[in-house]
């Protein structure tokens, strides 16, 4: 009896250890050591911390990894500051669409256990996608003026459509732009109040914007996969998420929602002097009905390094294994046909549109990077990313073994000008040599 309770408090003793383990973030190696100069990484600091001191973003963590160790890993500002609360490099963010790689990942590890499969109608999963008609504008030769009909799908929305976003779906404005995209906003599409499934009944009785794969458009195909995950694995999304990617990972302030313990931990906006109130961001101590799999996750800057230190390894971290290597590079590559067509608002998306233009594609739950030139911004071949709506972004560039990491807590038009600035602050601070 004796030695089963020693081994059982040994045991215990492991866990606990091990979890303290997984909460650690790495050290901060010489960048000297991973290929930086670091009197230019050091040019980080001076934008960031100047950034914070303008009052342009109430804080900022960034960190920057290279060959499994962390060059660069520092907290600016405030994590409020109305209440004068320091940023610290362990504090939460919502993500947003930095929530889409981590439940495309999910979606191809049923994928790989042949529970779902990514080449079938969406309908196979959820029947109420079925008969959903696609809205066209055509002209009535009578007339000679546009009027808008209602035809049936040309084929069937697969769930690789919804993964590389050519299902026909869109976002509500301010991200889409049109009829559909009004209909999404009047029907209240995405209310965290209401769950995954409630959200696809709403989905179905509107028409899709496009025939499915002829154009690319950003739209709440992810949302989608999150419900289908559901479906097939028969448990939330929350919790799907945490049994089978977070936790394994180490990833333990990744989730769709905080505790009360670390509700003091999330990053905060700051006022807009225009309104004199915070811009619209949701409580993640507030835990919502529906899981949103395009934009509903909270994580850290060290947590979301283990996704991406994950993929970097072809689907392996340490000892664990989620994907294949053969799944991870699926991902990784261009799943856009030649010749696809892009809604309107792309041309907003500036640098991180995947556009021939520029030369970019988009893989299974990210952009990839298909040409050395074309982007006005710096990255190989190969590299994938994606950005959030609050401002937060990874880069991945497998060439070189990078990884950059930017959180802050910023409403989506002032974002883009933080997220080039800390590509060309990473990418400028590599020594010749690499």
């Amino acid at each position: 009896m004796r030695l089963v309770k020693q081994s059982f408090i040994a045991l215990v003793a492991t866990v606990i250890c091990a979890s303290a383990l997984a909460e650690q973030p790495k050290p901060v190696s010489a960048p000297e050591e991973l290929g930086f100069a670091a009197d230019r990484l050091e040019r980080v600091t001076k934008a960031f911390q100047g950034y914070v001191d303008s009052g342009q973003i109430p804080g900022a963590v960034v960190l920057i990894a290279r060959k499994d160790k962390v060059a660069y890993f520092r907290a600016f500002g405030y994590r409020d500051r109305e209440q004068r609360l320091p940023m610290t490099t362990d504090s939460i963010f919502r993500i947003a669409s930095m929530t889409k790689p981590i439940v495309s990942v999910a979606a191809m590890m049923l994928a790989e256990e042949s529970k779902l499969d990514i080449g079938a109608a969406v309908s196979q999963y959820l029947p109420e996608f079925k008969d959903l008609k696609v809205s066209v504008e055509q002209l009535d030769r009578a007339t000679g003026k546009k009027e808008t009909v209602l035809q049936p799908q040309a084929r069937p929305m697969t769930v690789q459509d919804l993964l590389r976003h050519t299902a026909g779906l869109v976002y509500a404005p301010p991200i889409g732009n049109g009829a559909i995209p009004d209909a999404y906003r009047d029907a209240n599409v995405g209310n965290r109040n209401e769950t995954l499934a409630e959200m696809v009944t709403k989905m179905s009785r509107l028409p899709l914007a496009h025939q499915p794969g002829e154009v690319w458009e950003y739209s709440m195909a992810t949302d989608v996969v999150g419900r289908i995950i559901e479906v097939v694995s028969g448990i939330d999304l929350d919790r799907f998420i945490e049994e089978r990617v977070t936790k394994p990972l180490g990833m333990t302030s990744t989730g769709f929602y905080v505790s009360q313990a670390d509700r003091d931990r999330v990053a905060q906006p700051q006022t807009d002097p225009a309104t004199g109130k915070r811009p619209p961001m949701f409580d993640p101590a507030q835990k919502p009905k529906g899981f949103s799999g395009g934009g509903g996750a909270v994580s850290t800057a060290s947590d979301y390094l283990l996704l991406c230190e994950m993929l970097l390894h072809g689907g392996r971290l340490g000892n664990t294994r989620l994907l294949s290597p053969s799944t991870v590079s699926l991902m990784t590559s261009d799943a856009l046909r030649p010749g696809i067509g892009y809604a309107a608002v792309v041309p907003v998306f500036g640098d991180i549109g995947p556009t021939p233009a520029m030369g970019q594609g988009f893989g299974l739950g990210f952009a990839v990077r298909t040409e050395a030139g074309q982007n006005p911004l710096p990255g190989s071949v190969g590299s994938f990313y994606w950005t959030g709506a609050f401002g937060t972004t990874f880069f991945v560039d497998p060439k070189q073994e990078l990884a950059i990491i930017m959180m802050i807590q910023v409403p989506l038009p002032s974002t883009a000008v933080y997220r080039r600035a800390v590509r060309y602050l990473a990418y400028q601070a590599l020594t010749p040599a690499n």
